[in-house]
This record gives structure tokens, sequence and C-alpha cells, in this order.
């Protein structure tokens, strides 16, 4: 289980990169949308991204939240 708290952390970390925000700001929308689920959720998929992908999946998911 540690393996998926350091992998949250790092697509935390990623997004925020690729966005230009801070973390909390990051933290908020991941939780706001449920990202920090799906990504536990489909951790054993995900890992094996690199992270271009990774921060464009997790677009992709929040985006369709967002339009539910």
């Amino acid at each position: 289980m540690p393996e998926v708290v350091k992998f949250k952390a790092f697509c935390l970390e990623r997004y925020k990169h690729a966005h230009n925000l801070n973390g909390s700001e990051v933290l908020s929308l991941f939780v706001k949308y449920g990202v920090m689920d799906y990504i536990r959720s489909y951790y054993d998929v995900l890992h094996t991204f690199g992270d271009k992908y990774i921060v464009a999946d997790i677009e992709k998911f929040i985006l369709a939240r967002q339009t539910v």
C-alpha cells in the first residue's frame, strides 16, 4: 500500500507542474473530482505509464466529471 500513496503524490506533483498550480490547489481539485480514488482503483494499470500519459488521463477524468 505505501507504493500507492507514493504514486498518488507523484501524480499530484506531475499534474501540479503541468498546470502551473500549487499543491493545495491540485489536492482540492483531486478531492472534488475523486481523482485520488480513481488513482487508487486503477493503480495497477496507471503506474505502468509515463507521466505525460498519466496527466492526460487525469485531465480526461476530471473533464468527464465536470460535465456530469
